[in-house]
């Protein structure tokens, strides 16, 4: 039997929603939630990327701001507009879409960002909240993947999940907060040692390397759950995954599908997280 799609479209519909009356709630208080994005150069997927995030903001009801700058743009000039962005009452969440420019240092400029408005999670700061279970901004993809399975009732305690991916993005986070389900967590990579071995055992299984069949059906436990968080292109140019899905789908037994999975889920945990930080700073 094949494996049940984890519908990220639908899932993500029912939190946009849930986001649109806590954020009428707000401004019932007099409280605009709002969210800035800056978008730095032309990257082609970024442009498509920030239109989304601002699309799902206005349906929610949150006031979205895109900024755009040349890749011309200084590294003082951006790190001089997140400044005043963070002494703005009026923002409440601040995202800098990556990549930037090669002239500037990512880290440094997610640093900048004030802990209170890092709505993607990405700051040092929301990184230990994160690792000592206090309360933070969690990244917007890993977090979608734990409402992923939520939403199928999976109970975490004492299963086996894999990460395949080792970012500060989403692997490492995405390991955190499977170790605060209490599950047992090995975080590799496509080329660790034997990795068939290890993924053979697990009970939930993350692709997140950015690379095409990555996980393949004999890698894959029966009725174990996969995530897949890639985001690739095959040879006909269609979008796909890091999952052959066709494959692994008659072995697993819950998937997610790409598009319609963890993507639509990563953009709606974003509206969470700022309408959240508009709900703090209101207190």
């Amino acid at each position: 039997m094949a494996a049940q799609l984890i519908d990220g479209n639908a899932l993500a519909k029912q939190i946009r929603a849930e986001v649109q009356g806590r954020t009428q709630a707000l401004k019932a208080r007099g409280v605009q939630p709002a969210l800035a994005i800056i978008l730095v150069g032309d990257d082609p997927a970024s442009q498509v990327y920030t239109k989304h995030k601002v699309n799902d903001s206005t349906e929610t009801g949150l006031a979205a701001t895109l900024e755009r700058y040349p890749a011309t743009m200084t590294e003082a000039d951006l790190l001089a507009r997140i400044r005043q962005l963070n002494d703005d009452p009026a923002v409440h969440g601040i995202l800098v879409q990556l990549p930037l420019p090669r002239h500037m240092d990512s880290h440094k400029v997610i640093e900048t960002i004030s802990p209170a408005k890092d709505v993607d999670g990405f700051h040092v700061a929301s990184a230990g909240a994160l690792m000592v279970g206090q309360p933070g901004y969690w990244p917007c993809t890993p977090y979608g993947c734990l409402k992923m399975l939520d939403s199928i009732g999976y109970d975490l305690k004492g299963k086996h999940a894999v990460v395949i991916g080792r970012s500060n993005i989403v692997g490492k986070p995405m390991a955190l907060m499977l170790l605060g389900r209490d599950a047992t967590v090995s975080i590799c990579h496509s080329r660790t040692s034997d990795l068939k071995a290890l993924t053979l055992q697990a009970d939930v299984v993350v692709a997140a390397v950015g690379r095409r069949n990555v996980l393949t059906a004999d890698m894959v436990k029966p009725g174990a759950v996969v995530i897949d968080v890639g985001m690739n292109r095959n040879d006909e140019g269609k979008l796909c995954g890091d999952v052959d899905f066709e494959g692994v789908r008659q072995v697993a037994g819950w998937i997610t599908p790409v598009p319609g999975g963890v993507g639509p889920m990563t953009r709606a945990m974003l509206l969470v997280n700022t309408l959240t930080a508009a709900e703090r700073s209101a207190g």
